[in-house]
Order: C-alpha cells, then sequence, then structure tokens
C-alpha cells in the first residue's frame, strides 16, 4: 500500500498512473518537454480546451512536482511553466508511449490529423 495525500494506492504503478492521469496531464507535461511555455502558449497547443480546465491540470502537475511555475512581476503579470527534475525524468516514459501510441496508429489504420503530433 501507499499513502500520498491521504489516499490509499495498492501499488507504486496505481499511484504513477494517477499522477499522469487526467486527459491532458501528460501531453502537457510533452509539450513543456522543449522548455519552457506561457499559458497563453500552452492554451494554444489544446484547442477546445477551457482555460478552466487546463488550469486545474496544470496546479495538479505543480502540486505533485512535475512542474514549475514562475511569476515574473511584470505588466502585464508573465507566467511560465517548466518541467522539474521530476517531471523531466518522465519525458523517456512518455517518449515510448508516443511511440507505442504511433505503432498502435500504424497497425490499427487509425488516421492521423492534419496537426500531426502534439
Amino acid at each position: 500500500m501507499v499513502e500520498y495525500c491521504g489516499k490509499t494506492f495498492r501499488c507504486p504503478m496505481e499511484l504513477a498512473v494517477h499522477l499522469i492521469s487526467g486527459k491532458w496531464k501528460a501531453v502537457i507535461l510533452w509539450n513543456l518537454s522543449e522548455g519552457a511555455l506561457r499559458f497563453t502558449a500552452l492554451n494554444r497547443c489544446f484547442p477546445g480546451v477551457s482555460e478552466k480546465v487546463l488550469t486545474a491540470q496544470l496546479r495538479s502537475l505543480e502540486k505533485d512536482g512535475m512542474i514549475k511555475r514562475t511569476i515574473y512581476p511584470e505588466v502585464p503579470l508573465r507566467v511560465e511553466y517548466e518541467l522539474s527534475v521530476l517531471g523531466k525524468s518522465l519525458i523517456p516514459i512518455l517518449q515510448e508511449i508516443n511511440t507505442w501510441g504511433a505503432g498502435f496508429q500504424e497497425i490499427n489504420n487509425v488516421p492521423s490529423s492534419e496537426k500531426g503530433e502534439i
């Protein structure tokens, strides 16, 4: 059993899946693998996702130590998000998931969107 933030998980795998679950968490991390991004840039990466949902996912990732949020005291206020050391450690795993997804897509003849990779 694993305890984290008042929740009990049966094993480390269940905890890990919980930490990156959510429709957007993994792809947020994937987009941040190239470097820090401002909220508006992240928001453009996910058309159709409300700012409220994106904010909630970012807060959760920050709370769990996957990303760092930096506020610059400028006018207008500038906020950037970047991977933490812990978040960076997930990138090889996310690369493998992306490779697996591409293979699944090819085997099952799943068409690509016009935008291509996230």
